[in-house]
């Protein structure tokens, strides 16, 4: 994974010298930075089709942990702050009048339009120069890079609003670009949601044609056969496609894909594991060079005295998600049962991921003992809604996913790597999408998958017997998605394209452990960490409102129902 760590870094760095600090695919910047330069070298070409990758750092849970950490707004992460560090999180779940009219926090439409429109422009320009240049066969590969970035953009859009106006490099006047500058094409009615899932997945067919097996080292990391049809196993699901996400889960495994031996050095960029079979695209970053503030914004507060710097503890995981890890041994975790049960406490012998994922009371840290009992170094303080915790968590848990122990450098940034896309998530796209397409025939198929994902961490494989029908499997397969996916920004698509958002967020709250510790003697109390108030989520909430600048220009664009 070193090499990887280096290529968008090194792409951002080079094309920021190019562009002359403006970014370089602004529609303006090909006025002032000539055709000619971009396209006199295969090196710079390269470097302006690299910067497609752009939007999908926009979304980042790693690099975007403060504003844009999805797993917050579910049931299985909090945000300590109620109106910090412009977090979203608490207000949106909490007041009903923050989505009044808007996407609220979840608002893409000018961002996802903008990057459509760039990926738009360099199709044109690839047509328009680089044919000559470098030839079709070249021109093929980076055309599939700039759909592949296109498509993703269109999934932010479509996971937010439903059916939206597709625009693309060819749909405009005369089949020019399609991006509202010319009044012919301001007005363009929305697709149906099926309409638009489908355009997205046979972007990604398309690319899966021309994208290659794998990059040389200088460009490793730009997205690969694997990384499409990756991509395709996600977005199928949306789009309840559900043949079309197993046949594309299944073109993973026959291209390499496989799941890295150890989970917990998956998210650890210095690691010693070779996980480049699993992670089949990242997001990757450059010591000292290219970083961002992720240790800072969600270490343990105790490393606040530790380090003698500013740590913020902004999300933690709720007890929702504490306990649904089972034991190690496969048994369900139960508060009631635990201690009769033989385990000396709640969290010792848990599987591998709770400990690869969560920070807990008695946690061995960086030389330390996590102490999250009130009073403790790292203790406990109840969520108010106002101001917030001091980086103290309110739920009794520190996230741990990602964190880098032992680099005293994230002082001056981290360089982790977010890992976009994994095996182990298409392995569960495809065990949901043989179930849901024929489970009385798939089901050996979609257990299979599931066990793959247990299998790695050593917990007992489920059968027949565990999932009789779709509804058990189901149960199962969102559990499972829940705890090996936990703070990777899943969460909350999943509720809302399995409409259980509602369910599982409106009206309730959400918890966590109260330890005191008297004299030693620890007593653990499950306590709401949501300030006694219920959460919301309201049924039009599953189709935001689309901006109000978009209805009223574009006549053809109707908004959601209920809004």
């Amino acid at each position: 994974m070193k090499k990887r760590i280096f290529l968008i870094g090194a792409c951002i760095l080079s094309f920021t010298m190019l562009s002359c600090d403006k970014e370089v695919l602004d529609l303006n910047s090909t006025k002032e930075i000539s055709d000619l330069a971009i396209w006199s070298t295969e090196r710079a070409a390269e470097m302006y089709v690299t910067a497609s990758y752009k939007g999908i750092t926009d979304v980042s849970q790693v690099v975007n942990s403060r504003n844009e950490y999805y797993d917050s707004y579910s049931d299985i992460m909090k945000s300590t702050s109620w109106d910090l560090y412009n977090h979203a999180y608490n207000k949106t779940l909490l007041e009903a009048n923050i989505q009044t009219g808007s996407a609220g926090p979840f608002e893409c439409w000018d961002d996802a339009y903008g990057r459509i429109r760039r990926a738009n422009v360099l199709l044109v320009d690839i047509d328009r120069y680089g044919v000559a240049k470098f030839g079709e066969e070249w021109c093929n590969v980076r055309r599939a890079e700039a759909r592949f970035c296109r498509a993703f953009s269109y999934y932010r859009l479509i996971r937010v609003y439903g059916g939206v106006p597709i625009r693309t490099d060819k749909s405009g006047v005369n089949g020019g670009v399609d991006d509202g500058a010319n009044p012919e094409n301001i007005n363009r009615a929305r697709a149906t949601e099926a309409e638009s899932w489908d355009f997205v997945i046979k972007e990604l067919q398309w690319a899966t044609t021309y994208l290659p097996d794998a990059w040389p080292p200088e460009w490793e990391g730009r997205a690969t056969k694997k990384a499409a049809y990756g991509l395709i196993s996600r977005m199928a699901l949306f789009g309840q496609q559900w043949e079309v996400a197993a046949k594309a889960a299944e073109k993973v495994k026959e291209l390499g894909g496989d799941l890295a031996p150890d989970y917990a050095k998956v998210f650890q960029v210095d690691g010693g594991q070779d996980n480049s079979k699993e992670i089949l695209f990242a997001l990757s970053f450059l010591k000292n060079e290219i970083t961002h503030p992720y240790d800072q914004r969600n270490r343990p507060v105790g490393d606040k005295a530790v380090y003698g710097v500013d740590i913020w503890g902004e999300h933690v995981p709720t007890a929702e998600l504490a306990d649904l890890y089972e034991f190690s041994d496969g048994t369900p975790f139960n508060w009631a049962t635990y201690a009769t049960a033989g385990h000396a406490d709640p969290y010792t012998d848990r599987e591998p991921r709770f400990h690869a994922t969560i920070l807990y009371n008695g946690a061995q840290w960086e030389n330390r003992t996590i102490q999250t009992y009130v009073g403790g170094t790292d203790g406990f303080v109840a969520f108010a809604k106002a101001g917030a915790t001091n980086a103290h968590t309110c739920t009794g848990y520190y996230l741990r996913k990602y964190l880098q122990e032992g680099h005293t450098d994230f002082i001056s940034g981290s360089y982790q790597y977010d890992a976009v896309l994994r095996y182990a998530e298409v392995l569960l796209n495809k065990a949901e999408a043989y179930a849901q397409w024929d489970y009385a025939q798939y089901r050996q198929q979609a257990l299979d998958a599931l066990n793959e994902v247990r299998h790695r961490v050593n917990l007992p494989l489920k059968t027949a017997a565990d999932a009789p029908n779709l509804d058990a499997f189901m149960t199962l397969l969102r559990k499972e998605r829940c705890v090996e996916l936990a703070g990777e920004g899943f969460r909350y698509w999943d509720l809302r394209r399995w409409k259980l958002a509602a369910n599982v967020i409106n009206g309730k709250m959400a918890h966590g452990v109260k330890i005191t510790n008297t004299s030693g003697v620890l007593s653990y109390e499950t306590v709401n960490c949501d300030a006694n108030t219920s959460r919301i989520f309201l049924e039009r909430f599953y189709y935001f409102s689309l901006p109000t600048s978009e209805t009223v220009n574009n006549k053809l664009c109707d908004n959601n129902p209920l809004w």
